[in-house]
């Protein structure tokens, strides 16, 4: 990537990362820090962001554009909304890294590792490990609901089978 890729303007940035949801209660002297240890990354259409077969140890909030999460060539969602967030969760839970992210179009996220956040001053450690995981409980509770729901419709055509095979016998 180009240096003429990368979002410079720090004004610029920090407007971009208070927009997250996750970052809008940090002061500026937190943002600043936080610019520390994290890139700013610009991807194109169809550009890989993830892979699922490693193990990249970053955490990704989306500034602006569209990704496609993918399990084993499946697609599972489309992100689109500002402060959507994705990346290696097993660093945060003791676990391996499932999906592959893939850009739809042109897209810019705030990508942070994780081992960055835990080299932080104790105070701004546990600020950001709290924000961090407070985004990725919304996104799996999000991700738990609509599991549910499809969890539910498949019982209720597996049953609806069972009675049309009861009736055809």
């Amino acid at each position: 990537m180009s240096k003429s890729d990368k979002l410079t303007d720090n004004k610029n940035i920090l407007g971009k990362i208070k927009t997250l949801p996750a970052m809008a209660s940090f002061d500026e002297k937190d943002l600043q820090e936080l610019l520390r240890i994290s890139k700013i990354v610009r991807y194109g259409a169809d550009e890989r962001i993830v892979d699922e077969s490693t193990n990249d140890g970053w955490i990704y909030y989306l500034i602006s554009g569209r990704v496609r999460i993918v399990k084993k060539g499946t697609e599972l969602a489309v992100l689109h909304r500002i402060g959507d967030v994705f990346g290696d969760v097993g660093k945060l839970g003791g676990g391996d890294l499932s999906v592959s992210v893939h850009a739809l179009e042109e897209t810019v996220c705030l990508k942070i590792a994780i081992s960055s956040v835990d080299g932080l001053p104790h105070e701004n450690r546990f600020v950001f490990r709290y924000a961090i995981f407070r985004g990725f409980a919304e996104v799996m509770a999000k991700r738990l609901r609509i599991t549910t729901a499809k969890y539910n419709a498949a019982l209720e055509e597996i049953e609806g089978l069972k009675a049309k095979l009861k009736a055809g016998s």
